[in-house]
């Protein structure tokens, strides 16, 4: 083998005998950036001037072949070469072109393994194109030469909805050529493929050469019906559906076109930029400058303090991550149940293809154990207590923690509202304490709010999110209060709900229009999936301090009294008897009225527009408090604890996103024109007539 100068830092050019060997190396995920088009582009300059080889071997150096695009020139111009550019130059070459794809294929990593003659996929990639979770479509060729491979009922069932599919189902499918050997790097196997087919005279076979894939009218209307339902909002998904029917009817060229003309219209959306914005929010929200070189304490083995829905959640979450855990409830009836619930959450886990049968049975049998006193966490290296949400409660919990658990533990609560820092201060090692605040069902939830007491040691901290790594959680620092960010904002727009139904709205007609808007449910609908006993149970807590210009649901504490909880006990602000999605209830309705007359309220309508800005003002205003207060660092951490904790809706990137979109300026109008009708709630956040006042906006507060 003669390995040839670098083409340009990230590409490189080898000559193995007859076969050219380029190699992106552009970690951490070979990203399809402008050095590399161009070191591409060069590479196969060399490629068809050396008479000498045969064939092209395209592979992908590290863990996986090529990521997609390079995030660091979303937004800005397109620069030359373009990536449709080097796909047309290698489908056209005259020689056959190979690549050997490990790890992904996503995006226009896949879209680059399409131009390519032929596809070798080794065990355990996966190749996707998830430009929809962008608000884009794939737009150099993915919709076109896709469906030619697969055709266009496997296309739809793909690419609408931006997933993936693994090495052996992309084999099935068609849309790799063979799977590559068992423990063989794609180099090797590249290789012994290029030779294989040049031995049997295999010369270039051009994917966009193949003939239109057979139209298929039933596919490309169920495809629609289905994202019309499940996200009725989302321009790109049904904009994917019609890229990949055009592939029926177009040559390659006027697909391609087509392809582009609908790329470019969706690169125009809102929608695009608000979850380009979410995209990186995610990414941003676990940077934290003071735990820059701090370095994580050692967890292999969790204490889990409670069993019930939360704590059999967390455990499972814990066992999934690879970590040993410790179940402790208060009597071996409860232990056992709880284990009971861990073992079905694993079943799940199995069933959805994201755990082996063995290893389920090997996390129950080995990894996972149960006991009824705390002393059988003298020996883990974090403990979480999920015990009821109670401060006298939870003392008593930490008090027995304080004394068994090992120098160095990490003590957490999964507190959803109490006060953090005075947890610490009862224990002897306040420095060792910290929140975790899981969101229900903890194993499913992507969501941790990571509350930060000001005692709390910064590894501590660091310990936390490399736990929520661990985890696959998406975690956001949060300031001690009640409440920490997502549930203190909640009571806020919560509450602007009660004010609506009081006002006249129903709470059908306000869940309603807040779907519309585009969140996965309404207010009330959430209260009955939660309890309206724990509603109940937080005004009840906030009763001594509660100032008596607020105004309180009381048709909420009728429910309640009336065992009427939600969806656990049948009924709430639904009827859950026939349909678990709940039927409306006039038996509600009469004790709306009730209270409205009681309180001399005039009814009048609403609007869903109405409901809708009211909701989101409200939610906004205490928001810009929130960041006011410190609780929360930035912004976009508030758009990440709303897109993973409280379904908003991804495509509007979050709500501080949204309210920049929508203008700060007006939004602060409304709230002083509401206040004219109820100055109590209706008071502008200081931070946003800040912001108005010097024609800033919240995303000028993202570092």
């Amino acid at each position: 083998m003669e390995r040839e100068a670098e083409v340009t830092d990230p590409v490189t050019y080898e000559r193995d005998g007859q076969i050219a060997v380029i190699t992106i190396d552009n970690p951490p995920v070979n990203a399809l950036g402008q050095a590399v088009r161009a070191g591409l582009m060069a590479a196969l300059d060399r490629f068809e001037a050396d008479p000498a080889m045969q064939a092209a071997l395209v592979l992908g150096a590290g863990k996986l072949f090529v990521g997609g695009a390079d995030i660091s020139e979303f937004g800005k111009p397109p620069r030359d070469p373009k990536l449709g550019e080097i796909i047309n130059r290698i489908e056209a070459t005259p020689r056959p072109v190979v690549c050997a794809i490990q790890g992904a294929a996503l995006g226009g990593g896949l879209e680059l393994a399409l131009a390519c003659h032929y596809r070798l996929a080794m065990p355990g990639a996966r190749l996707g194109l998830p430009e929809v979770t962008l608000g884009i479509i794939p737009g150099a060729g993915g919709t076109q030469r896709t469906p030619r491979l697969i055709g266009i009922a496997a296309a739809l069932e793909m690419i609408p909805a931006g997933g993936t599919v693994p090495a052996v189902r992309a084999v099935e499918l068609g849309l790799a050529d063979r799977l590559g050997p068992e423990g063989s790097d794609p180099r090797t196997a590249g290789l012994a493929h290029a030779r294989t087919l040049l031995e049997g005279g295999a010369g270039p076979r051009p994917v966009g050469e193949m003939p239109c894939p057979a139209p298929d009218p039933d596919a490309v209307a169920q495809a629609r019906a289905n994202w019309r339902k499940k996200a009725p909002a989302e321009v790109a998904r049904l904009a994917a559906i019609d890229a990949v029917e055009a592939a029926s009817r177009l040559s390659i060229v006027e697909g391609l076109t087509e392809e582009r003309r609908l790329f470019d219209e969706m690169m125009q959306t809102p929608q695009r930029a608000g979850l380009i914005h979410a995209f990186f929010s995610e990414r941003k929200v676990s940077k934290l400058p003071e735990l820059d070189g701090v370095a994580p304490r050692e967890v292999s083995a969790v204490g889990m303090i409670g069993g019930g829905t939360m704590g059999s959640g967390i455990a499972t979450a814990a066992l999934l991550g690879g970590l040993r855990v410790t179940l402790v409830e208060r009597d071996a009836a409860s232990a056992e149940k709880a284990a009971a619930t861990i073992a079905r959450n694993l079943e799940g886990a199995v069933k959805r293809g994201k755990l082996t049968p063995e290893k389920r049975e090997t996390m129950l049998s080995g990894a996972l154990h149960t006991a009824t006193d705390h002393d059988a966490l003298s020996s883990v290296d974090l403990a979480i207590e999920a015990v009821f949400e109670d401060m006298e409660v939870k003392r008593a919990v930490f008090a027995d923690l304080d004394r068994v658990l090992k120098s160095g533990a990490v003590i957490a609560t999964n507190t959803s509202y109490l006060d953090v820092a005075a947890l610490a201060a009862t224990t002897s090692r306040p420095a060792d304490v910290i929140g975790l605040h899981f969101f229900s069902p903890a194993h499913v939830m992507k969501l941790l709010e990571i509350v930060v007491p000001d005692t709390t040691a910064p590894e501590v901290t660091a310990t936390a999110f490399a736990l929520a790594r661990l985890l696959g959680k998406i975690a956001v620092r949060a300031g001690v209060c009640d409440g920490f960010i997502g549930n203190r904002i909640l009571s806020a727009y919560r509450a602007a709900a009660d004010r609506i139904v009081l006002a006249g709205a129903s709470p059908y007609e306000l869940d309603r229009a807040v779907r519309a808007f585009g969140w996965s449910m309404g207010p009330y609908q959430m209260a009955d999936m939660a309890g309206l006993d724990i509603g109940y149970a937080t005004r009840q807590r906030k009763a001594a301090t509660r100032d008596p210009r607020d105004i309180v649901p009381t048709w909420a504490d009728a429910l309640h009294h009336m065992g009427r909880d939600g969806q656990k006990t049948g009924r709430g602000y639904y009827i859950y008897e026939i349909d678990r999605k709940g039927a409306e209830d006039p038996e509600v309705l009469a004790l709306i009225d009730t209270a409205r007359a009681e309180q001399g309220v005039t009814p009048r309508s609403f609007s869903d527009a109405e409901i809708a800005r009211r909701y989101m003002a409200a939610l906004i205003n205490e928001a810009a408090r929130v960041l006011e207060d410190g609780i929360a660092r930035r912004p976009s951490d508030i758009d990440v604890t709303f897109l993973y904790g409280y379904g908003f809706p991804r495509w509007r990137g979050g709500p501080m996103h949204w309210a920049d979109t929508e203008g700060l300026p007006g939004l602060l109008t409304d709230i002083e024109s509401w206040a004219a009708e109820d100055a109590f709630f209706w008071q502008p956040a200081p931070l946003l007539r800040q912001l108005v006042t010097e024609n800033r906006n919240f995303a000028s507060l993202n570092d």
